[in-house]
């Protein structure tokens, strides 16, 4: 892997969805015991719980399923 004259490197995709990684969250680097440790750190919710908070109260039990999916797809 290689860094950039900014400093900057591209995590792995494999490990960003170990990790929950996603665009705008926010992570540290720790050093311990001479390794650098990657975290993410809470805060922002990831995109499930985001997708879960913009659809709260919004789907009836009456909704059918293709209803519920355009709320999901934000259409």
């Amino acid at each position: 892997m290689r860094v950039t004259s900014k400093g900057q490197v591209t995590i792995p995709v494999d490990i960003r969805r170990l990790l929950g990684i996603t665009p705008n969250s926010e992570v540290e680097f720790v050093v311990e015991d001479g390794r650098v440790v990657l975290r993410r750190l809470p805060g922002l919710p990831g995109r499930g719980r985001a997708l879960v908070e913009r659809m709260r109260g919004r789907a009836t039990a009456r909704s059918r399923t293709d209803e519920i999916m355009d709320l999901t797809r934000g259409e």
